[in-house]
């Protein structure tokens, strides 16, 4: 047989393992349409603390655009405070925007500056023209937002998830503001690394196929993003509830916030996500945390985050022994979203603890 012939051969049976996949994955979206349906019409009929809630629906002092050097167009919102403390600085995470702070932005309001922005790629930034994202460049647009809304004087740094670790990322490119700007740092449901053991609350046999899923999604081009992403709006039911299963701890989340937390989710294009994927994958700075060390640090994660498991907060904390540590009891990734209260008091007595000294 020709080295051609075993060419098309080889061809010819992964068209066939992919034909395989995608027809099963079509049977199984057909049998489920119906159960998914019912599912979300119960859930969203349960009684729900927030269904008044106007998510996404804040006042602003200054709104400005901040170009990142790569070239990136960063939408940025201040909230003003007393000119005589530090101002808070948020950083949102994977899949979602600034509204990600919205019980934060409405606790703090009044009592600190804050500012918020949009990641590249998220909400209503722009995007990478072409290429991968990386943590690196993600450190240097925070450096570039402090640049610009913060040129003097102290911060703070509150970042979730990926914003956590564009902290990480600012912290390793930049070590001096560590000791003369930023005077804490909250990081809540993060990691410095090892994402890729991550299992997402799945079977073991099933999170096995993850690692060689990884090339085939970070090479995903923009026609066929298009197609997923069609797909994807064409689901919606399926989608929330992924959102809730994946985002949250407790049983019976809030509909209106399971609902807040899958529209920005659905807002971040699948092209933008394919183009994320691996630097998430391939973080690792858990041994360059030198600098927060610095800083007092407070870390809150959920004890139901199957995303950044509790076990990579802990390891932060390992590194970090002065850091203070809240796990959060029933909670999933978007804890600050789903336990807000709780989250906000102990934002709160850390930030008065430390601030005052």
């Amino acid at each position: 047989m020709t080295d051609v012939e075993v060419a098309k051969g080889s061809r010819r049976r992964t068209a066939g393992i992919i034909g395989a996949i995608v027809g099963l994955a079509a049977a199984g979206v057909a049998a489920g349409v119906a159960t998914e349906r019912y599912l979300v019409s119960r859930s969203k009929k349960a009684e729900d603390p927030y269904a008044d809630e106007e998510f996404g629906v804040w006042d602003f002092d200054e709104e400005l655009t901040v170009t990142s050097d790569d070239g990136i167009d960063l939408h940025v919102e201040v909230v003003d405070g007393p000119d005589d403390g530090p101002t808070l600085v948020f950083v949102h995470g994977f899949c979602l925007d600034m509204g990600t702070f919205h019980f934060q932005r409405k606790a703090f309001e009044g009592k600190y500056r804050m500012v918020f922005y949009d990641q590249p790629g998220h909400g209503r930034s722009g995007r990478l023209a072409k290429g991968e994202y990386s943590l690196d460049a993600l450190g240097a647009g925070l450096r570039a937002v402090l640049q610009a809304t913060v040129p003097i004087g102290q911060v703070v740094l509150v970042g979730h998830s990926m914003g956590g670790m564009t902290i990480m990322a600012l912290a390793e490119q930049v070590p001096e503001l560590f000791e003369n700007r930023v005077e804490a740092c909250v990081l809540i449901s993060t990691s410095a690394g090892k994402l890729d053991t991550v299992n997402f609350g799945l079977p073991e046999i099933v999170a096995r196929f993850r690692r060689p899923l990884m090339p085939i999604v970070g090479f995903a081009g923009p026609i066929s993003s298009a197609v997923v992403d069609r797909a994807r709006k064409a689901s919606t039911d399926l989608a929330w509830l992924l959102t809730r299963r994946y985002g949250f701890g407790t049983q019976r989340p809030s509909p209106a916030l399971v609902s807040y937390v899958e529209k920005m989710n659905s807002t971040t294009s699948t092209d933008v996500i394919a183009r994320y994927l691996r630097t998430l994958y391939t973080h690792a700075r858990l041994l360059v945390l030198g600098p927060l060390r610095r800083v007092p640090v407070l870390l809150v994660c959920g004890d139901r985050d199957v995303l950044t498991p509790i076990a990579h907060t802990r390891e932060i904390a390992s590194v970090l022994p002065e850091a203070e540590l809240v796990e959060v009891a029933d909670g999933g990734h978007v804890v600050l979203l789903e336990h807000a209260e709780e989250v906000n008091d102990a934002m709160d007595t850390f930030l008065t603890k430390v601030l005052d000294q």
